[in-house]
Parts: structure tokens; C-alpha cells; sequence
């Protein structure tokens, strides 16, 4: 069974059988006809739309679909995401990062950060090189630079602290 939150507080819980569909225990009648990889038509109690998936964000599971030109954002929760959550344990993908390791012995060979500089998820950070390879560190999350431990030119270790956040 899924858990379908449409708005805020809107929440209806669907079920898959057999290529039969129910929304909230009734069975749910429609025709659905693929048009290209994202578009779709859709014929339900004789009314048509068109609808268009516009994105969809695997990790936090929620899609956001054009249907006739209104735009709706719609997060699906399976059987294990319920569970979790009834468990308390509502995200298991992000955690606080409060610090950059270097993840091999090395020499600092760039440093792109300043502190107090804000980074996203993915911003180079700094060049390390070891074994006669440049190795790019990038930011593991949107953060802010606390402070730089070292400096262009140092020799790190495997783990040492490298930036904090």
C-alpha cells in the first residue's frame, strides 16, 4: 500500500492488486494512455486530461505533474517509508555534516572555499593530491564554511579534518 500526499493535509492511501487500483478501499476506474515518455491522457468518469510528468526527485520521492495546465506536487510513501515512519525514523537520507575528512593521505593542492562561504550540495571545495593524482573533494550538502584546517601546500593524513561546516 502507498501513501499519496497530494496537499498538505490531503493524504489518500492507494493499493496495487493485480493491475487493479484502489484509492481509500474503492476500486478506482480510469484509462490511461502513454503518449510519449512523459505525457499522458487520461480518461476518468468520462472526463479527459492531459497530464505531464515535470520532474521527479527519486531520494525524496515526490513528483510534480502538470494536469491540464495546473501543476501538482505529490510525495509517495511505500510500505517500508510508513514503516520507518512509524518507527520515528522519517529520513534516513540526509544527516547534519559538520565536517570534510580526507578520505586518503595526501598534499593539499587547491583550496576554492573562503570561510563564512555558503555551498551547495556537489560545489568543489578543494584539489587533494595523492599518488600522483588530483582528487577533487566536493560538498556532500548545502552548508556554510565554519573554518579551513588547512592549508594550500599541507601534507593531511587519511581522516584528518580538512574543513568544518
Amino acid at each position: 500500500m502507498y501513501k499519496i500526499s497530494l496537499e498538505k493535509d490531503h493524504q489518500v492511501e492507494v493499493e496495487l492488486n493485480a493491475g487493479h487500483i484502489s484509492v481509500n478501499g474503492s476500486n478506482f476506474e480510469w484509462n490511461l494512455s502513454k503518449i510519449s515518455k512523459q505525457k499522458f491522457h487520461i480518461l476518468k468518469d468520462n472526463k479527459s486530461f492531459n497530464a505531464e510528468v515535470i520532474s521527479f526527485d527519486k531520494d525524496k520521492k515526490v513528483v510534480e505533474i502538470k494536469i491540464n495546465n495546473q501543476i501538482y506536487t505529490v510525495q509517495v510513501k511505500d510500505k517500508m517509508d510508513q514503516l520507518l515512519e512509524r518507527m520515528g525514523i522519517t529520513n534516513l537520507t540526509s544527516s547534519i555534516i559538520t565536517d570534510i575528512k580526507a578520505p586518503m593521505p595526501g598534499l593539499i593542492h587547491d583550496i576554492f572555499v573562503k570561510v563564512g562561504q555558503e555551498v551547495k550540495k556537489g560545489d568543489q571545495i578543494m584539489v587533494l593530491e595523492a599518488m600522483k593524482m588530483e582528487n577533487v573533494l566536493k560538498s556532500p550538502g548545502d552548508c556554510t564554511i565554519q573554518s579551513i584546517e588547512v592549508a594550500v601546500g599541507a601534507s593531511v593524513e587519511k581522516n584528518q579534518i580538512l574543513i568544518k561546516f
